[in-house]
């Protein structure tokens, strides 16, 4: 059975320890005894007794010197200490608690006494004990918090800056220009700042900054502070669409090993931006138009459907008017994602807003650089206003950054704007050069002349150019590259995933 207290007794007198002995161990006390001080402080060191009866009146070491040293160590410290003495007098009694005693005992001892007053400080030192080691455990959670607290301020800091910085970015500043098309556009966020659960329809021409206008929608909404997933449909794998919008479960299909959410989930209170809508499977247009209709997702392999609060903002360069008709795009389904329409204009009618672009991106790409601003001549911006731009301002960005390049410091020259029509003029019989498109859109066959010894032998090489110059030529328009190529566009986005 287990001792209630280990109590050490220090007495020069046999008589005195044998008599304590006996009334504190029927108490189910361990009693252990030393009768010099110095024997008293090795034995308190090595055995940790929960309490100690000190007599004061002890050769070499009295009782108030061992008292004093036991306090000064720390591993005894704690110990309560109850001096026996046959001296009560005040002083004596007050020099006892000065040097650390918590209570003392008179000689001759009372049984019922002893036995009471150790309890009692045994008592006392246990809560105390206690006490002190929840204080100790508060302080820890306290600091853990605390520092968890400034974790999170720090995380806060952070977010704000990157959110601050994602809103200089995405915002109505990134909208550079002052054409009344612009000036539409930008009255159309402002309008639909306060509408964060209408789903909006942007249409335009490719590079016409379609995604720049559903950031800034998502960015001046009540659901700036959540997700802005952006998916472009057309690359999204048939056999995986399901998965990848609606999530799946462990095991709900080989290669299934852990549960993964779904665009849908990953855009929870924030936007799900759906790039070249007018490309989405039939099988999967079905399945959106639930997921508009409920608000509620069922992940593959799950059993019950989960709520979701998504606003989808959708973008297409199709004509899905003309898609609707064909059979080709869910009628109900466009009614749902053109509660709202935007209309991105191309480039070449925005004329006027092509000399505050181009010193846009000339200040853009000379920050990234870590060059000055240049200049760019009155030439140079006429020849500007005067070239279509096929591929908008996608094309635009391309033109000017190369223009810096090739300027080196100096303002940007009319030969410095490498134009790609005028590039495919001036190169007709480069090496594996695109055949043109005639006034049906056909493509012509190559020319006998042209050289295709520099095309690659194996055929991923070899496509692999061609989409390349096939981009170059339509000034990164994907739909005009793919109508070049006869191939469908998820075949360029798979070799050029950011086309």
């Amino acid at each position: 059975m287990k001792p209630q207290a280990r109590i050490l007794i220090v007495d020069d007198t046999p008589a005195s320890l044998s008599l304590l002995a006996s009334v504190l161990e029927p108490q189910g006390h361990e009693v252990l005894t030393a009768s010099h001080g110095k024997d008293a402080l090795q034995l308190a060191a090595r055995a940790l007794p929960d309490l100690i009866l000190l007599d004061v009146m002890m050769p070499g070491h009295d009782g108030f010197s061992v008292c004093r040293m036991l306090k000064r160590e720390p591993e005894t410290a704690h110990i309560p200490v109850i001096f026996i003495t046959s001296r009560q007098e005040t002083e004596s009694v007050l020099s006892g608690f000065r040097v650390g005693a918590v209570d003392y005992i008179g000689k001759p001892y009372q049984a019922e006494e002893v036995v009471t007053r150790v309890a009692t400080h045994l008592k006392i030192s246990l809560l105390t004990r206690e006490l002190q080691e929840r204080n100790a455990a508060l302080e820890e959670e306290m600091r853990r918090r605390g520092e968890a607290e400034r974790a999170r301020e720090r995380a806060d800091q952070r977010l704000s800056t990157l959110m601050s910085r994602e809103a200089q970015r995405w915002g109505l500043a990134g909208f550079v220009g002052e054409s009344p098309h612009l000036k539409r556009i930008i009255q159309d966020i402002e309008r639909l700042q306060h509408f964060g659960k209408t789903s909006v329809l942007v249409t335009g021409e490719s590079g016409t900054g379609k995604e720049l206008v559903a950031r800034a929608i998502h960015h001046h909404s009540p659901r700036a502070s959540g997700a802005f997933i952006p998916v472009n449909c057309v690359a999204v794998p048939t056999d995986l669409a399901e998965s990848l919008f609606f999530g799946h479960m462990k095991g709900s299909f080989t290669g299934a090993t852990s549960d993964r959410k779904g665009y849908f989930e990953l855009a929870d209170g924030g936007t799900l931006f759906l790039d070249e809508i007018g490309d989405m499977p039939a099988s999967l247009q079905a399945k959106l138009l639930r997921v508009l209709e409920d608000g509620e997702v069922t992940p593959v392999g799950a059993n019950q459907p989960r709520r979701v609060d998504v606003r989808v903002i959708s973008a297409t360069n199709a004509n899905l008017p003309g898609k609707i008709a064909n059979g080709d795009f869910r009628q109900d389904l466009y009614f749902r994602l053109a509660r709202y329409t935007v209309q991105t204009p191309p480039l070449r009618e925005r004329p006027e807003d092509l000399p505050l672009l181009a010193k846009h991106f000339l200040q853009i790409f000379s920050d990234e650089m870590g060059v000055p601003v240049p200049g760019i001549t009155a030439d140079a911006l006429r020849t500007l206003q005067a070239y279509a731009f096929p591929g908008n301002v996608r094309e635009m960005k391309n033109v000017m950054e190369r223009a810096l390049i090739l300027s080196a410091g100096s303002p940007v020259q009319k030969e410095h704007l490498q134009l790609f029509q005028e590039r495919g003029a001036n190169e007709g019989n480069a090496a594996y050069d695109l055949p043109r498109a005639n006034s049906h859109g056909e493509l012509a066959s190559v020319p006998p002349s042209t050289s295709l010894g520099d095309i690659p032998f194996d055929l991923e090489s070899a496509e692999h150019v061609l989409i390349q110059r096939a981009l170059e030529h339509t000034g990164g328009n994907v739909a005009e590259a793919a109508r070049l190529l006869k191939v469908n566009r998820s075949r360029i986005y798979r070799k050029f995933p950011n086309a």
